[in-house]
């Protein structure tokens, strides 16, 4: 027998099938409807596990690396441009140039191909921006390797799948202090 995943046998859903379409069918609509809901709960959560258990070990492995500072969050940057010089606060807007992407080299967003920088507070970006930012001083350009707790976490944003850990390329440009 073969095993087509999730505790399926090929040959059981085969019959299955052979039975639908001889009208002889051994589940009514709601049994069908109820058990594909559990597949696909099992390969949402199958996705999460592997999602999860990628991200720690790409961290896991490139903290290792010469370069890279990681802080009590979890968060990892490397310093590509250092800079000296003031730093932004936690509420203060930033101008900057960024690049993101999967652990995988996929490019899912960045202003450098539009030309176009983007302007934000610290305190309306995700938690990895808002540290990581907050370590740069004008002038510089980081790599920050965000954890998914530090991200997206559980959901699904545009092109990044739940739980991915994220890579950003970062040059910061312009820090606006916050009025107080």
């Amino acid at each position: 027998n073969k095993d087509i995943g999730m505790g399926l046998d090929q040959a059981v859903i085969m019959l299955g099938i052979k039975d639908a379409m001889a009208g002889n069918a051994q589940m009514d609509e709601e049994e069908i409807k109820t058990i594909m809901m559990a597949m696909e709960t099992q390969v949402r959560e199958r996705r999460t596990q592997q999602a999860k258990s990628q991200g720690l070990a790409f961290l896991e492995e490139n903290a290792k690396r010469d370069g890279v500072v990681v802080t009590d969050s979890g968060l990892q940057f490397e310093v590509m441009t250092a800079a000296d010089g003031e730093k932004p606060g936690p509420t203060d807007k930033v101008t900057v140039h960024y690049r993101g992407m999967l652990i995988d080299g996929t490019v899912f967003e960045s202003s450098f191909e539009s030309g176009k920088t983007v302007s934000f507070p610290l305190n309306g970006v995700i938690p990895g921006w808002t540290e990581g930012l907050q370590h740069m001083s004008k002038g510089a350009k980081y790599k920050f390797f965000i954890p998914s707790e530090l991200a997206y976490g559980p959901r699904d944003t545009g092109k990044i799948p739940a739980h991915s850990t994220l890579i950003f390329e970062v040059e910061l440009f312009e820090i606006e202090k916050a009025t107080q």
